[in-house]
């Protein structure tokens, strides 16, 4: 499973080079006008994780095949998207299809390059994204309160805990805040995502800052930090510049390309990890001869529904799975060094996989 994060921002912000950096193509144009990225563009890139590279080693595995990040560079959002304006419905329709919601911030300064609103404030270039998103939101939920309370009069009682949510939500969006700070229980928490709302969507804040900020942040980027922090949200510092670099080098030379820069890891990686945390994932592994393979879940995900990710028939006819941690799968050598040491667990039914896992499964045809 990997996660689709969408990527969001105000025209001329860096958002396609952005995109074409991290996906380490030149599918979507990058250019200095409005609306360049007429239609959504989607790019997959692998998710970097050392220990898969380990694991293949140990196990010998003839290929190595990570899990996927999916990221769809979405056209550019101006003000007034919620009635329309400019590619407005169908930024909001691709906003829908996604698990996440990357804003692309600009935290630069550029003559060369235009700012839509003709100043650069990457927190008010925030606020209008957002209120977009709000303004459709409202919309969303007005329109189905009639329906909901002729579904109620009927006798259905799915449409009263929806209509209970929605007449919770309203007030939040129309005090100028996103569905995502409503309060709501685990039972609630199926319908509530079943309403769609794009501000219900966890948010990562990307500031794009120029290169000579890329390892410090700067103060534009010091303002997204404290909005973030205020909100417990996440928030990356990338130099889509810097990322479009590296795009272009070999991979031994990436290394010693941010050493000297002082970054540790490319935005990509960093940008990942944030997307993980924001989504609550996780990464468990299959590994042999043919090949070792990363698998991405949701945490708290029980063995199962883990093995349903490889194959449904795996879920269906789930008898156990064979469980080695992934550091004593290196320490002793593999599966059979494991097994042989006694750390090779059957887990069954009941067992919530966790990060790292080296798992077998049996199940029965």
């Amino acid at each position: 499973m990997g996660f689709k994060c969408g990527i969001v921002g105000l025209p001329n912000v860096g958002k396609s080079t952005l995109f074409n950096a991290l996906t380490q193509t030149a599918a979507a144009q990058a250019a200095n006008y409005p609306f360049c990225t007429i239609e959504p563009n989607v790019g997959e890139v692998a998710v970097p994780d050392p220990r898969l590279t380990k694991l293949a080693e140990v196990a010998k595995s003839a290929e190595t095949i990570p899990t996927r990040l999916t990221f769809v560079d979405i056209a550019g959002l101006v003000r007034g998207a919620a009635q329309g304006e400019g590619l407005g419905n169908q930024f909001l329709a691709h906003i829908r299809e996604v698990d996440a919601i990357a804003y692309v911030l600009r935290c630069f300064d550029d003559d060369d390059i235009t700012h839509v609103d003709g100043r650069i404030d990457p927190l008010a270039d925030a606020e209008t994204i957002e209120t977009e998103l709000m303004l459709a939101d409202l919309e969303s939920l007005e329109k189905r309160v009639t329906n909901l309370e002729k579904r109620i009069r009927g006798g259905d009682k799915e449409a009263k805990l929806t209509l209970a949510l929605v007449e919770r939500t309203l007030p939040i969006l129309q005090d100028g805040k996103p569905a995502r700070l409503v309060s709501r229980s685990d039972d609630e928490e199926a319908a509530f995502r079943a309403l769609n709302l794009l501000t219900s969507k966890p948010v990562v804040y990307v500031c794009n800052v120029d290169e000579d900020s890329a390892a410090t942040g700067n103060d534009y980027s010091r303002k997204v930090e404290e909005r973030a922090a205020s909100e417990e949200a996440v928030c990356v510092i990338i130099s889509a510049n810097i990322e479009a670099e590296i795009a272009l080098l070999a991979p031994a030379e990436r290394a010693e390309y941010l050493e000297a820069i002082g970054l540790e890891k490319p935005g990509l990686d960093r940008l990942i990890l944030a997307g993980y945390d924001l989504l609550d994932l996780i990464t468990y592994f299959t590994a042999g001869p043919k090949e070792a393979r990363a698998w991405t879940i949701a945490k708290g995900t029980r063995a199962p529904q883990a093995a349903g990710v490889i194959h449904t028939d795996f879920e269906k006819g789930f008898i156990r799975a064979e469980t080695i941690d992934f550091d004593a799968f290196v320490t002793c050598g593999g599966e059979s060094g494991a097994k042989d040491a006694g750390k090779m667990r059957l887990e069954g039914k009941e067992y919530v996989v966790r990060d790292g896992d080296v798992m077998h499964f049996r199940f029965a045809n």
